[in-house]
This record gives structure tokens, sequence and C-alpha cells, in this order.
């Protein structure tokens, strides 16, 4: 059993033990389960994308992701559609710019297939590091943002306002009330550092929504679903995915929009996966220093492009390595043996969807907020007092909510860095790409 583990998962009987890898694996996905809520949730947005159908393809997206992690890798990594990436997919791609979901769905597709390329090419390094650090953070705290606001629309804690274009809604009733009181709660749990407190914050909040009722429909806020004999369903079979199992556009893939969304698909994978691995390894100690000091970082980029792969054929948005997995490797979590655990737990989920789809947008509105709020901490390291630094870096975090948009965020971003440092004569600053990047946006908001 030892050589077997060893082979599969990197474990080693003298410095690692079975117990505490699952253990691990379980940690890691109760601070990550969030999203199996939350995922149908931002797709409902979107016709002819069923809830029942997100549901199992983001179960099956993380399976597929965390089991490639576990067995090639050997890390004890998990993953999983990741937030930002489902934001920027609905609202941006689909409601904002006006694409199908087929459309977007097509541009993950790529996006992966273009990021397994860019790993075995060495082209992923290059890439990194021409995109200058200060935008990388602005990048972070912008999608962090647009994702709390996004939570605070769609519960109503901000509503519509035809004077003032966005304005506070009615916060003493219905939805809102609900949301309000769960954002309370879950910052408390998170606060108190509970593990799984975000996923514990959900469950409270949408048993809330059971007594509290929506003044418009005068129902409950939290529906719970009921099966034939009139009894709460609490099991199910998973939900057939074939409403949304491969189904790829490809009628406009040597567009310009499309080549801007699968960059802006790739720029925010590439950057969300490389700050989670170094980060995670950087908090648990393992590393004390730069990249190439983390062993297999190419075997996790590339079990990152495979699930997003995966991902984009069971019909949800881009799948990327979750921060969460810190919690797993605080636990004591070093080899795959923990990221197959919390495969494991994502595959049970697949039979309690009634449960997670009975979970209303006001429960998983302050899931999204304090989500937004762990994305803010990289603004820090920006330096502000460099106007040349600091105003693209600004318009990026800005324009993403107010624009309702990651990608207008992030082109705008690289735009301003370019004029910022050319004006000043700051030339040495700019790299060769950032100028093809700046032109190429330049062009695509002319001529679009």
């Amino acid at each position: 059993m030892a050589n077997f583990l060893n082979k599969v998962f990197g474990f080693e009987p003298g410095k690692n033990s079975v117990r505490t890898e699952i253990v691990a694996g379980i940690t890691t996905f109760l601070t990550m389960a969030y999203i199996l809520a939350v995922n149908p949730s931002i797709f409902s947005a979107l016709d002819g994308m069923p809830g029942g159908a997100v549901f199992t393809a983001t179960a099956l997206a993380a399976i597929v992701g965390t089991l490639v992690m576990a067995i090639y890798a050997k890390k004890p990594f998990a993953l999983a559609p990741g937030m930002g990436l489902n934001a920027f997919f609905v609202y941006t791609v689909c409601l904002t710019m006006g694409y199908s979901w087929q459309f977007a769905l097509t541009a993950v597709f790529i996006e992966g297939l273009l990021f397994i390329v860019l790993t075995l090419t060495k082209v992923r390094s290059w890439l990194l590091n021409a995109i200058p650090g200060t935008l990388k953070k602005a990048i972070g705290a912008g999608i962090g943002l647009f994702i709390a606001f996004i939570g605070m629309q769609n519960s109503g804690i901000i509503a519509n306002s035809d004077s003032t274009l966005v304005t506070l809604g009615d916060i003493t009733h219905g939805t809102a009330l609900v949301a309000c009181i769960g954002l309370i709660i879950t910052a408390g749990l998170v606060m108190l550092k509970v593990r799984g407190g975000i996923l514990i914050g959900i469950i409270v909040t949408t048993l809330i929504g059971l007594v509290i009722k929506d003044p418009a429909t005068g129902a409950a806020v939290t529906q719970l679903s009921h099966n034939d004999a009139g009894a709460v369903q609490l099991l199910s079979l998973p939900h057939s995915i074939s409403p949304i199992f491969c189904k790829f556009d490809f009628s406009q893939v040597l567009s310009l929009d499309m080549l801007v969304v699968v960059f802006t698909f790739l720029f925010i994978d590439m950057f969300d996966t490389m700050g989670t691995i170094i980060g995670v390894h950087q908090g648990a100690g393992i590393i004390n220093k730069g990249n190439d000091e983390i062993p297999g970082l190419e075997k996790m980029f590339l079990a990152d492009s495979i699930a997003t792969v995966a991902g984009s054929c069971f019909g949800t948005s881009t799948t990327t390595t979750y921060v969460e997995s810190a919690s797993g490797v605080g636990e004591g979590g070093r080899t795959g043996l923990t990221a197959f655990s919390t495969a494991i737990c994502f595959a049970l989920a697949l039979f309690f969807s009634p449960i997670f789809l009975a979970i209303p947008s006001a429960a998983t509105a302050p899931a999204l907020i304090i989500v937004g709020v762990m994305m803010m901490p990289s603004i820090k390291a920006i330096h502000w007092e460099d106007y040349c630094k600091s105003i693209p870096a600004f318009l990026t975090i800005i324009l993403m909510p107010l624009a309702y948009s990651i990608s207008d965020g992030i082109l705008i971003g690289v735009i301003a860095y370019v004029a910022t440092h050319a004006i000043a004569g700051r030339f040495k600053e700019i790299s060769i790409p950032m100028w093809v990047l700046a032109v190429l946006f330049v062009l695509r908001y002319i001529f679009i």
C-alpha cells in the first residue's frame, strides 16, 4: 500500500500521514464547496444554461481537475471553476458584449488549449514576465470589487437608479435583508477563522431565507425542491449536462473580440494560478524564494490547463487552482492524496444537488462579498506615489465594477500603463509585448 500511495500520489510513509492528508482534503473541500452554489447562481442569468446542468458541470470540472493535480502533479491543490472568471464569462462576454454562452465556452476551450501549449513551450514564463507587477496586483483587486458588486446587485443590496445609475436597495425586507444578515454571519465566521466559514455562512443564510418572505412575490426567499409526493428532496441522481455539453460555436473564432476574450481568460487564469501556487507554498513554509524552487510547477500548470479544457467540454467557465487549498495545506496536506480526498468529496456532492440548487442569491451574495475582500490585499504592494504606475492600476481596479467588465479594466489598464510611461519618457519600463498589447487594444476600441 505504501508503494502504491507513493507512486500514485507522491506519498512518503515516513514523512506523511494518511489521516492528515485525508483530513486536509476534506478541509479544502469545506472551504471551497461554496462554488457548487455560487456557480449555478451566476450562470442562472443566461438562458439555456439550466442550474442543474451547471451544478453537475461545476462538480465534474472540479473532480477532473483535482484528480489530475493529485495523480499527475502529485500536489495538494484543488481546482474548480474560478471566481471572477465565471463572472467575466456571464456578465462581460455574454451580457455586456452580447455574445452567446456557446461563444464564451468556445473561448474557454481555446484558452485551455493555448495554456497547454504555452506551458509545454515555456512561453508562459515570457508572458508572465511581460506584464508589469503593478497591473498584476491591480487586476486581482479589481476582480475582487467586481465580484463583490455582483453579489450586492444580485441580492438587491444595490439597486438600479434612473438618476444615479445605482443606489442602496431596500435592505429592510426580503432578499436584501437576508443577504445583509448573511453577510454579518459569514463575516463573523471568517473573522473567527472557522474552518469552512463561507460554506457555513451560505447554509445558515439559506435557512434564514426559509422564514423571511420576499415582498414582491409573497413567498419565502429560499425555495426548497419537493418530490412528487410533496416531501422535501435532499438527494437526487446527478443532473444531465447534455444541454451544455460541448456546445461550442466556432463561427467567430477568428474575430478580434474572440482574441480579446481568449486573452483575458488566459491572462487571468495564468496569474491566478501562479499567485495561488506560489502563495500557498510560501504560506506553508515549503519555499522561501522564487518560482524556480517549486518542484513540479509546470505539471501544476498543465493540470490547470487540462482542467480548463475538460470544464469547457462539460459546459462551465475556466477551471483554476483555488487559493482555498491553503486551508488543506495548513492542516498538513502535502501530497496528491489531499487533492484526491477533495475530489472524492466533490463526487459525493453530485448527489446532493437539490440542497445546493435551493440556495438563493441572498445566501451566495455574502460569499461573493467576502471573496472580494480576500482579493483586495494585493493593492498594498502598488506604489501609489508613482503616478505612472498608480494611475493605470487605479483605472484597472475602478473600471471593472463601474464598466461591469473585467476585460475593459485590463485593456484600459494596459493602454494607460504604456501611455503614462511614454508621456513621462520612461520608455525603458515598457516591454515590447506591452507595446504590442497596447496597440492591439487601442485598435479593438477603434474598430469594435
